[in-house]
């Protein structure tokens, strides 16, 4: 028994993204998915770097450990993701997610980080083999809210991993054993979020070529309303023998897709990787240019286009006429004279009802714009803006619709700042004053656990905190400088009593008469975290 892969992958920036942020590599021993995050911090780039550094897993080694291969290439891209930002400062922020599956011909090699899935079809059934790592996946395995809850929760995008160049990455790495008949998906949430799992499976089931279920999947995100970019890779395994007729039709030049096919790697090592691979043949593949609504395009295994999706024929998008109309076949006779000015009489009109129609589409337009809602920046903190995030003809098509500065992006956490950078998509007016309550929350916490992290009681002039009860609540490091004592504080030597009238003056070092109880401050008290805070606050930005 010979067991083959035949591969296609698709990419499409969706219906509300102004690019394509996700990254897709199909080959015939590597497919991997990255979905970048940063937005104004390239996104993009790092979803580039990360699957440009791991190209080289593509390559047939021989009896190697397929967890170990997995685990050093993912740090090795986590660690030029750090470089990067070291070398450019302004790409502080940037990161993306990475599910990659490695092939050897008889086993699966898993390594995933974030929320793009990886599902496998098998004898019907659909199962994702990947967790989410994500804030809500979490409430979900405390038991906090029900799986169907966590599909529409406000912060189901909040990562709790991702590659990002910071510290050491830890992967979830499996293995998997493989039969002939399977079908893998791998896809970012562009396409798992819109469309359900019930609908992924009927639609994996229902399908023969890789192809034609790419084609598909990125239609029904789209038809979804498209909020996020759209990358899968669909994959099935087969049997073929020696003798196997079908042998033949499969080819094992990569497909790249998304932005890695649009701006490839910069870097000297990712370059030279992906030129002593099987990736190196692809990079003539690419794709052609999108608009904000064309075609979901991609590639099949022998990088042919497998062109538009069913219902985008035409070069005008979806629903334009295939075949122009055709003039100057009309027959003349005597009447043609009366003809002509009836002809005269409808082009005018023609153009009145064409004028009419673009009138009313743009109204109509204009005022479905006002019913979206999505969360960005406004400044130094974040916003709700109503409208869509997309100019036309110059003009914004949005503004600011409330405005929170108890919600800064400085004391949000490191994902969620990110998150809010490339905006947050939501559904109504509610559903996004939810989420900002959220975010108000997380700056809230954050900010407190700061404080809680940072503030120490000191003593000030007027107070009766004594030098016992300032270093039990204040515990100090070795070689740190004492605090000034609070005037009436216990000393080492004896203090100096303020003199009555007409005896000597005190010496410049004596120490100042205490205020009187009822003019004495209060400490201030710190409010103390609980534990599910501090587990909370483990996300929050270091001070």
């Amino acid at each position: 028994m010979t067991l083959v892969l035949r591969f296609a992958a698709g990419s499409h920036k969706g219906l509300i993204r102004e690019g394509n942020e996700d990254s897709g590599y199909a080959g015939p021993r590597l497919l991997a998915v990255a979905d970048g995050m940063g937005g104004a911090a390239a996104g993009e780039v790092a979803s580039s770097e990360v699957l440009g550094s791991i190209v080289r897993l593509d390559e047939d080694v021989p009896g190697a450990d397929l967890l170990t291969l997995l685990g050093d290439a993912v740090q090795g891209a986590n660690d030029r993701l750090r470089q990067m930002v070291e070398e450019d400062p302004q790409l502080e922020g940037m990161g993306c997610t990475l599910t990659a599956m490695l092939w050897t011909g008889q086993r699966m090699g898993l390594v995933h980080v974030g929320d793009s899935r990886a599902y496998l079809l098998r004898d019907g059934s659909l199962v994702q083999i990947t967790q989410d790592h994500t804030w809500v996946q979490r409430l979900v395995d405390e038991g906090r809210i029900t799986p169907e809850e966590a599909e529409t929760h406000p912060q189901r995008s909040l990562l709790m991993r991702a590659l990002d160049g910071r510290g050491q990455v830890e992967p979830d790495l499996s293995i998997r054993e493989v039969r002939a008949g399977d079908r893998y998906l791998i896809c970012s949430d562009g396409l798992s979020g819109p469309v359900s799992h019930q609908t992924l499976q009927d639609t994996l089931g229902s399908y023969y070529s890789p192809e034609q279920t790419v084609q598909e999947l990125i239609q029904l995100a789209l038809r979804g309303g498209g909020p996020d970019n759209i990358t899968c890779i669909v994959a099935d395994v087969i049997d073929v023998g020696a003798t196997d007729t079908m042998s033949g039709q499969f080819n094992d030049v990569p497909v790249v897709v998304g932005a890695v096919a649009e701006t490839p790697p910069s870097s000297t090592a990712a370059d030279r990787s992906i030129a002593d691979t099987p990736a190196g043949r692809a990079a003539g593949l690419g794709r052609g240019p999108q608009g904000a609504f064309g075609p979901a395009e991609g590639y099949d295994a022998a990088g042919n286009a497998f062109g538009p999706a069913e219902g985008y024929e035409g070069d005008g998008g979806y629903g334009y006429p295939a075949e122009p109309s055709v003039y100057g076949t009309e027959e003349f006779d005597g009447e043609q004279p009366s003809r002509r000015k009836r002809r005269g009489l409808t082009v005018p009109l023609a153009v009145l009802v064409t004028l009419g129609l673009l009138g009313g589409a743009g109204y109509f337009g204009y005022r479905w714009t006002q019913d979206q809602y999505y969360i960005g920046e406004d400044g130094d903190h974040v916003a709700i803006y109503q409208g869509v995030n997309q100019n036309l003809a110059g003009l914004s098509l949005s503004s600011v619709h409330e405005s929170h500065s108890d919600a800064p992006l400085k004391w949000l956490p490191q994902d969620q700042r990110a998150q809010v950078n490339r905006t947050i998509s939501v559904g109504s007016l509610s559903d996004a004053q939810k989420t900002m309550g959220t975010l108000v929350d997380w700056a809230k916490l954050c900010q407190k656990a700061a404080t809680a992290n940072t503030a120490a009681p000191q003593g000030a002039q007027g107070t009766t905190t004594t030098r016992t009860a300032f270093v039990a609540a204040t515990p100090t490091t070795p070689g740190e400088r004492e605090k000034p004592r609070s005037p009436g504080a216990a000393a080492p030597s004896a203090t100096t009593t303020p003199s009555a009238p007409g005896t000597a003056a005190p010496t410049p070092n004596a120490t100042p008469p205490a205020a009187a109880p009822s003019e004495q401050a209060q400490p201030p008290q710190q409010p103390a975290l609980s534990d599910d805070e501090r587990s909370r606050a483990e996300a929050c930005p270091k001070p």
